[in-house]
């Protein structure tokens, strides 16, 4: 069975929604016939490679919330990924474009290494004080190396901007013929949709659904789901 995740590095919920369906994942009895496929998703397309700002101040001019709206925002973020072990800079982190993210996560598929980097990707811009973007590519090519990557490799992806460009964009287009508008969005064996980051429960009955039926794209639950779109992240008790 095949598990596709639709996904930014940008997002906290993708951060957050790949660790609740590892949990699930890690318990479900056929884990080992599931394969995990990481596919692209831009929630700011348009942004230029240059243009990195605070996320405090992105929040606060993107979607138009106060200061301590988008503080309080992260704070209750930063709470549900330490609720999944997971660790969450609330202040201090950058915003910036993810497109040369996903181009290098393309290469790494193709050389099996896609898994990690994208963990590492996660926690060089959730936990660690440098930033993910504003170093410029030697920092995507440390992250690159450490994931098993070669070096140059990845400087020559990060130096051709067609590179695996194709790919990405073909990810975010069968996103939208999904129907998917907002991310983390998992399809299970292209037979039930999960959108958001749901609780690993409902991941569970996901892929306990998923692997026993064969029908056209299902959503198992999508209200209220904690999910990144374009307009906004959701954040509870916002």
């Amino acid at each position: 069975m095949r598990v596709e995740i639709w996904s930014d590095i940008a997002c906290p919920w993708c951060y957050v929604g790949k660790a609740r369906f590892e949990k699930a994942l890690a318990a479900f009895p056929h884990r080992d016939e599931v394969e995990v496929v990481h596919r692209s998703f831009e929630l700011d397309p348009g942004r230029a490679k240059d243009d990195v700002q605070p996320v405090i101040t992105m929040l606060t001019r993107k979607y138009g919330m106060s200061r301590a709206q988008a503080e309080a925002g992260e704070d209750n973020l930063g709470a549900q990924a330490a609720a999944e072990g997971l660790d969450y800079r609330t202040r201090g982190r950058d915003h910036g474009s993810t497109f040369d993210l996903h181009r290098l996560l393309h290469l790494a598929k193709d050389h099996g290494r896609q898994e990690r980097l994208l963990d590492l990707m996660y926690r060089a811009n959730f936990a660690e004080e440098r930033s993910l973007f504003a170093e410029g590519d030697e920092r995507l090519v440390e992250l690159a190396v450490e994931a098993g990557l070669d070096a140059e490799a990845a400087r020559a992806v990060l130096a051709d901007p067609g590179a695996y460009a194709d790919e990405v964009r073909a990810d975010e287009h069968e996103a939208a013929q999904l129907g998917a508008n907002g991310v983390p969005f998992f399809v299970l064996d292209r037979t039930y949709g999960v959108s958001g980051a749901q609780p690993a429960e409902v991941f569970t009955r996901a892929l306990t659904q998923a692997y026993g039926e064969r029908s056209p794209l299902t959503p198992v639950d999508s209200g209220g789901a904690d999910a990144c779109g374009p307009d906004d992240c959701a954040v509870p008790g916002r």
